[in-house]
């Protein structure tokens, strides 16, 4: 593996950052991260508007989780609140415009699918880093 492969603890904070802010955003509520205090527990050396997006490998390296049940639990506030918002929502609320700066605009549907496939990118790549250790 090389040694600034992005780690395997780093791409789950990463997916679960990137789906609070998302669902967050799209929900018009305040991320878990800073609501629940996940953000001072964890004691990251960057702010907690951070996602891990665009990170180069320093930063990568610097994002030290302290524990895997703390992870785990961020994971579990993360899934409630995503659940939460996604029971609620109906088929005419996929079609809101969200994110207006992209041609075409970006609607509730597509930032969903855009979730969803980027933690699924994010599973795979643990996974296979998983079958790359002894």
């Amino acid at each position: 593996m090389a040694p600034d492969a992005n780690p395997i603890g780093w791409l789950a904070w990463h997916l679960l950052r990137v789906q609070d802010d998302h669902v967050a955003e799209v929900a018009g509520r305040e991320q878990v991260w800073t609501a629940a205090g996940w953000a001072e527990r964890f004691g990251l050396p960057f702010g907690p508007e951070e996602t891990g997006y665009g990170f180069d490998a320093e930063q990568v390296a610097a994002t030290r989780i302290p524990s895997p049940e703390l992870l785990t639990g961020y994971a579990g506030a993360v899934h409630a609140q995503s659940a939460e918002f996604l029971r609620g929502i109906t088929d005419a609320d996929l079609d809101r415009v969200v994110d207006d700066r992209w041609d075409p605009p970006v609607t509730l549907w597509v930032r969903l699918v855009s979730v969803i496939g980027d933690d699924f990118q994010h599973l795979g790549q643990i996974g296979y880093l998983r079958g790359l250790l002894p």
